[in-house]
């Protein structure tokens, strides 16, 4: 009997089973489809997300380095509203050979990952879990003490094990432009009702634009008005769910989720990158898979690390809907140096944005 099985290997998943191999334990890993695909999250990470990444691979990955914001209440040729630092605050990664570079550093670790493995169900018993997984030539079942849910929003392990579902989901879409593109700003278009749209540059790997909507909003539309603002040519296009607000529990009697799964992502932004492998380190760390009411430490755990942050973050986002000029007055006020981490909205009362702004 294994000790976890983790069903997802994204950023989530394969830290979970890397850091729980590392503690001893007998981790095996499914991934649906290929690792890292389809594409289905933005490439623009904070600088925290290099700690979780062997250093040899870090080359490989990334490709631009950003410094700052240019904010718009409008389309491109809008008034603009900058926000920087004179060293980078951000990078934009290959997204894709991100999730692989972290499911090897799992398999180094000791985990067994497979992937092209789909798992159909998952039972919960008193003694142990029963996972269900159509493979590439067979139905397989497999007993494990405990199982890991890192498989997005639409979590399978959620639903069979009936925790509760994040509070919302967007419905989100990217698409990119091969020009190269190494400037150091990024643009935010506070134009969609309860988000915003984004221009990313990465290097010699183009440029990304994206946004996202509430389910039922004119996503394409919408996303088309923006690329052809910046007479973008995209040849290539994806989309997903985005979770916005963990949900009441993201416990079950012998299963857990990280990252999307659990919503464990930004409410501002949506990314949960960090979030879900901050995450994934204390259910490593607290969880023991012989004893069931360990599961409990790990729910305290990273809603202790991550309430205020996710609290927040809310209050961020509301300011997308007030009225024009409060925009306008709001970010006049906070426009220039900052001194402020992309993650973490508490930055924004740290002593470094106060020094940056007065």
């Amino acid at each position: 009997m294994r000790d976890f099985v983790v069903v997802g290997a994204g950023p989530a998943g394969s830290r979970f089973a890397r850091a729980a191999s590392e503690r001893g334990h007998d981790v095996l890993v499914f991934e649906q489809g290929s690792i890292g695909e389809p594409l289905a999250c933005s490439g623009h990470v904070s600088l925290d997300v290099w700690e979780y990444v062997p250093e040899t691979h870090r080359s490989e990955l990334f490709q631009n380095a950003i410094r700052g914001a240019r904010f718009h209440l409008g389309g491109p040729d809008s008034p603009s509203y900058p926000f920087y630092r004179d060293e980078p605050i951000s990078n934009a990664v290959d997204r894709v050979e991100l999730d692989r570079v972290l499911a090897r550093a799992a398999s180094d670790a000791g985990a067994d990952v497979r992937d092209g493995h789909t798992v159909t169900a998952v039972e919960e018993g008193r003694d142990s879990v029963t996972v269900t997984v159509r493979g590439p030539d067979d139905v397989e079942s497999h007993e494990t003490r405990m199982v890991v849910g890192a498989d997005g929003p639409r979590s399978r392990v959620r639903e069979q094990c009936d925790i509760p579902e994040p509070d919302e989901f967007l419905h989100g879409v990217l698409g990119f432009d091969a020009d190269p593109d190494d400037e150091a700003f990024v643009d935010v278009h506070l134009t969609v009702p309860g988000f915003f749209a984004w221009r990313i540059p990465r290097g010699d790997a183009g440029v990304e634009y994206g946004l996202a909507v509430s389910p039922g909003d004119a996503l394409n539309a919408r996303f088309d008005r923006l690329t052809a603002g910046y007479d973008a040519t995209i040849d290539r296009r994806c989309s997903g769910l985005i979770p916005v607000g963990p949900a009441s529990r993201s416990i079950g009697e012998r299963s857990l989720l990280v990252g999307d799964a659990a919503g464990q992502t930004k409410p501002f932004t949506g990314g949960g990158i960090l979030y879900g492998m901050r995450s994934a380190d204390h259910a490593a760390r607290t969880v023991d898979p012989t004893d069931p009411g360990t599961l409990s430490a790990y729910e305290s755990a990273w809603r202790e690390d991550l309430r205020r942050e996710i609290r927040l973050g809310h209050a961020i986002r509301a300011g997308y809907d007030v009225p024009a000029p409060l925009q306008r007055l709001g970010l006049r006020a906070f426009s220039g140096e900052i001194g402020v981490h992309m993650d973490e909205p508490s930055s924004l009362l740290s002593r470094e944005q106060l020094r940056a702004m007065f």
